[in-house]
């Protein structure tokens, strides 16, 4: 399995499932699918992804789950 931070990047830049395709070339239900991890983008597909949010390919996929940014201990500090 693969996992992804694509929605987290998106909401950080506001951006939409939309603009997100048109700018790597798929549909907007792929950008969907990949989401919620029912599709597993291609490398270069990816590659594109990390590229238009300007980070390394690893910061926005792993084959293991990503560790939560906030826990409560820190949302209540």
């Amino acid at each position: 399995m693969i996992h992804n931070r694509i929605a987290l990047l998106r909401a950080e830049k506001h951006m939409s499932r939309q603009r997100l395709a048109e700018l790597v070339d798929v549909n907007p239900q792929t950008i969907g699918f990949i989401e919620r991890g029912d599709y597993f983008p291609s490398l270069e597909l990816a590659f594109k992804i990390a590229g238009v949010f300007g980070v390394a390919i690893t910061t926005v996929f792993s084959e293991a789950p990503f560790t939560p940014l906030f826990t409560k201990d820190k949302e209540q500090q």
